[in-house]
């Protein structure tokens, strides 16, 4: 149990208060509380534990039902008669508190304490105040103070803390590098951090930033670790324009002759991935290995040629390939809505050749299993879904016979829904995001038109607003907040299915022609991965089509990607991040060729 509380300020005074709190509670406790309230003041008492100035007395047995080192310290020296027992090197304060968690089971841990409460509780083997220390830091993990308490686990052998505090590093590296405590680091913890496919970073440079960054705190006993921590560095990960301008002019790389090889090695293999024809989207070299992504793009079902079909691909945007993932729809869906909330994926309505549905399955991406979770009010195909504060949003579609302009919201801790305000007109087929905490819904089918009109709903007042229409009609269309703009991408105007995109301005309440696709497609998945706008699949007029391309808001271009192993259009998708167990929905690193040098010619084979 974790109780923080204010304390007294004199030494005796928190003692007596500690006291005081047993006996005002001694009224409504049962018989083993009211022994122990009676221990505590004082009675039967057989020893005494003395920290500088400050004696505790205590009862021997107490101390040993609850600790190792006390067992073995009174057992020592039982024959001794010692009374008084010493504990050098600790605080009153601390060992106050310990013999405290020991009697009621209740400790007060604070941001001032927990660390030295931690060390105590570690050396005097009080494995109870140990937890609760570690519980607390845990929650307090921030960028300036994990690399602090990821040494103290090392001390106090505390593994489930330990995992987190690194797994929090390699998460927030970009911002970890920028604390104070970062320096803190030893030569062997950076390595190993450096190595670590999962440490999450926008661009490989980062590291080697922080390599210099490092070396440059205590450069004259550091900078003998510069090789060893530039072999960490994925240098052929680094783009062309920052290996030319920074790496190759570095003086700590220029000055020692094995890094420098390291580089020219770098660059060579950079080259050859670069010119190999096709090229090479990932290899399993050190120097060149991708790191796990911070998020992954899955893509759930869909129309397959004349069919359904339930098969799930994971789009790993580091290595530009797509896997198949073993677990499956629960049926063949297509024209579903998809949504990834706290570690799950939620799958709504769509429908499966046989009925238009209005179901919920939820796949934990943990333990890779699926759940039933409780329907929609309304059978929902060609469905419209989003994610704002906690709810998922399931916006119009088609039952069979009607389009709806209904609107319900789902919340998952209660597993219930509830129903909105209906928007404005009825839509099937539209697409809907979020953006400047209001839903944006977008195009969409009535069942007699195409329709180019837009609205938002504000949770707020609960109700639905009309802006500035799009410049054409779209059904079957993309939409996604993107750099504070709402995107529509693609779709079909009744005629034939679009290429052209345009971006809505909700300050000025219009909307901008942006660059067209590469490939015209309706009824495509969308999603913003690494900073970039990913479409995938869909419908050409002819088919549904493997195609993906992603568009960048900086370059003002689209570009090609790797295709998706299955013919999918009417797809659901989604991103996902976070999950512990992200590699097994990631390429097999070691499963990537490996670039040998064979008769001076650079080769790929088995890894």
């Amino acid at each position: 149990m974790l109780r923080l509380s204010r304390q007294p300020n004199n030494r005796h005074q928190r003692f007596s208060a500690f006291k005081n709190k047993i006996n005002m509670s001694a009224k409504h406790t049962p018989p083993e509380a009211e022994y122990t309230r009676l221990l505590l003041e004082g009675h039967f008492t057989d020893a005494v534990i003395k920290c500088e100035d400050v004696e505790f007395k205590i009862h021997k047995i107490i101390l040993c039902n609850c600790s190792l080192y006390f067992r073995s310290l009174f057992t020592a020296l039982s024959s001794t008669g010692t009374k008084v027992f010493e504990i050098s090197g600790l605080s009153p304060d601390i060992m106050r508190l310990i013999i405290e968690c020991v009697y009621t089971g209740t400790v007060s841990v604070t941001g001032n304490n927990a660390r030295d409460l931690l060390l105590a509780a570690h050396r005097l083997s009080v494995t109870s105040v140990a937890e609760v220390c570690c519980d607390f830091l845990g929650k307090q993990l921030c960028p300036d103070n994990c690399i602090g308490i990821y040494q103290l686990t090392k001390t106090c052998s505390c593994p489930l803390l330990q995992h987190k505090a690194y797994q929090f590093i390699l998460d927030n590296f970009e911002e970890v590098v920028s604390s104070k405590e970062f320096q803190q680091l030893s030569v062997q913890d950076f390595c190993d951090i450096l190595e670590s496919d999962e440490l999450k970073i926008r661009e490989e440079s980062t590291v080697f930033e922080a390599v210099h960054q490092w070396i440059a705190h205590e450069p004259d006993r550091r900078k003998e670790d510069l090789v060893l921590l530039l072999s960490k560095v994925r240098l052929a990960l680094i783009s062309s324009e920052y290996m030319s301008m920074k790496v190759v002019t570095s003086e700590l790389v220029k000055s020692n002759d094995e890094c420098w090889q390291m580089v020219a090695d770098a660059l060579k293999i950079k080259a050859w991935i670069n010119t190999n024809n096709p090229p090479l989207s990932g290899v399993c070299n050190p120097v060149a290995r991708p790191r796990l992504p911070k998020a992954i793009l899955l893509a759930f079902g869909g129309c397959s040629g004349r069919y359904a079909t339930n098969s799930i691909e994971a789009y790993d945007v580091q290595c530009d390939r797509w896997i198949k993932v073993k677990d499956h729809l629960k049926h063949p869906l297509c024209y579903h809505g998809i949504a990834f909330i706290d570690g799950c994926v939620y799958c709504f309505g769509g429908y499966d050749q046989m009925e238009h549905s209005n179901s919920v399955h939820r796949l934990d991406l943990s333990t890779r299993t699926w759940h039933e979770a409780a329907p929609m009010y309304f059978r929902r195909c060609y469905v419209s879904v989003t994610v704002l504060n906690g709810y998922i949003y399931a916006l119009g579609g088609f039952d069979g016979y009607n389009q709806h302009r209904t609107a319900e919201r789902y919340r998952p801790e209660t597993n219930q829904w509830s129903l909105i305000e209906p928007m404005n007109e009825q839509r099937s087929d539209a697409s809907c995001t979020v953006l400047h905490n209001k839903v944006y819904i977008c195009g969409g089918f009535n069942g007699q038109e195409c329709l180019q009109t837009c609205e938002f709903y504000s949770p707020e007042t609960n109700q639905w607003t009309v802006i500035t229409p799009m410049s054409i009609q779209r059904s079957g269309v993309g939409v996604i907040a993107y750099e504070n703009h709402v995107f529509a991408v693609g779709g079909f105007n009744g005629r034939e299915r679009l290429g052209s995109v345009e971006a809505y301005n909700p300050t000025t309440n219009t909307w901008h022609a942006v660059p067209p696709m590469l490939t015209p497609r309706s009824n495509f998945g969308i999603e913003i991965i690494d900073g970039q706008l990913f479409v995938v699949g869909g419908f050409s007029g002819l088919c549904s089509i493997c195609d993906v391309e992603f568009y960048d808001f900086y370059t003002n271009e689209w570009c090609e990607a790797h295709n998706m192993k299955t013919f999918r259009s009417a797809m659901g998708c989604c991103m996902v991040s976070g999950l512990p167990n992200m590699v097994e929905y990631t390429v097999p690193r070691d499963t990537l060729p490996l670039l040998q040098l064979k008769n001076g010619q650079m080769m790929a084979g088995d890894s």
